[in-house]
């Protein structure tokens, strides 16, 4: 699991693709590098419904899964990749800025080194 903080600027509408599947695709800027990243997200099935509560211009931080999948073209037999960023739970960031993120508990991209006293072993 991966998190991204950004600002939104585009919700789209929810889209029912089959009679089992819908998706809602919603992008995000990450400023914080040199250069701003645009990076499109898609919440799929009962997660459509986490953009209810947003618009554009809210700040947010997006907690998402990878995806990948391998797809071959029936006609011609050629073999594509294809990846998603699969939203699982987007919050606001707030003036304060969010800072339980960064408690490691509920950041997945924590690492815990060598030596560190609150090991539960």
């Amino acid at each position: 699991m991966y998190t991204l903080k950004g600002e939104l600027k585009m919700i789209g509408p929810t889209q029912q693709v089959s009679d089992s599947f819908k998706k809602r695709e919603f992008v995000v800027v990450d400023a914080s590098g040199q250069y701003a990243q645009t990076i499109s997200f898609q919440a799929v099935q009962d997660r459509v419904d986490l953009l209810n509560n947003f618009k554009q211009g809210d700040n947010v931080e997006v907690t998402f899964f990878l995806r990948g999948r391998e797809w071959t073209n029936p006609k011609d037999g050629i073999v594509r990749y294809f990846n998603s960023l699969d939203a699982w739970k987007i919050e606001p960031i707030g003036a304060g800025g969010g800072s339980s993120s960064s408690s490691p508990s509920s950041n997945p991209e924590t690492f815990v080194g060598e030596g560190d006293d609150e090991l539960p072993f």
